[in-house]
C-alpha cells in the first residue's frame, strides 16, 4: 500500500545508482567558457572606458603641474607630447582615444567657432603652468569615434571639462 510519501534516507540508500563529475568533463567545461571568455574579451570595445581615463589623466596632470610649478617655482608642461624634460608631464592617451572633435560632434553651447580648436582640436598643444596659478589658456577635444572631451582651461588655471554623450546627442558637464 503506498501513502505517497517520500521517504527521506539520510544514508544515502535507495538512490540509485548516481555518479558525480569527472575530472575530464570539468577539464573541458573550464576549457570552453575560457575560450568563450577570450573571444569575448577580444570583441570587447573599451573605447568609452579610455576616453574616462584620458580625461582623468588629464585632470590629475594639470593638478599636479599646478602643485610641482608652486613647489619648484618654475614653469611646468603638461602635453601630448614626450619630453626629456624635468618639467615636462607627458599626457597619454589609449589606443582608441584620438586628438580631435569629430566633425559630426557640435561645439559645445557659448564656445566660439575656433578654427584650430575645430579642426586639430586644440589651442596649445602644449600647456605651461606657472607657479603662480596661471596657465595658457587652451582648448583640447579628445574623442574615442562616438563620444567626445573638451577640456576647457582658462588662463587662471580653471578647468572645465563636457563630454559630448552620443546617446542623448547633448555635451554634459563632468
Amino acid at each position: 500500500m503506498s501513502t505517497g510519501l517520500l521517504r527521506f534516507h539520510p544514508t544515502g540508500a535507495g538512490r540509485g545508482s548516481q555518479r558525480g563529475t569527472s575530472l575530464l568533463e570539468l577539464t573541458v567545461a573550464m576549457g570552453v567558457s575560457g575560450l568563450l571568455a577570450v573571444v569575448g574579451v577580444s570583441h570587447w570595445d573599451t573605447g568609452h572606458a579610455e576616453l574616462t581615463a584620458a580625461q582623468h589623466e588629464l585632470t590629475d596632470s594639470l593638478d599636479q603641474a599646478f602643485i610641482l610649478a608652486r613647489a619648484r617655482g618654475v614653469n611646468i608642461t603638461v602635453g601630448l607630447a614626450n619630453g626629456q624634460d624635468s618639467n615636462h608631464l607627458p599626457i597619454r592617451l589609449g589606443r582608441h582615444v584620438h586628438w580631435g572633435k569629430p566633425a559630426r560632434v557640435p561645439l559645445p553651447p557659448g564656445m566660439a567657432d575656433p578654427a584650430k580648436a575645430d579642426t586639430q582640436g586644440e589651442a596649445h598643444r602644449t600647456i605651461t603652468v606657472t607657479p603662480r596659478h596661471t596657465a595658457t589658456a587652451s582648448c583640447w577635444f579628445l574623442n574615442d569615434g562616438e563620444e567626445a572631451l573638451c577640456m576647457r582651461l582658462s588662463n587662471r588655471g580653471h578647468v572645465r571639462m563636457l563630454r559630448w554623450r552620443a546617446g542623448s546627442r547633448r555635451w554634459a558637464r563632468v
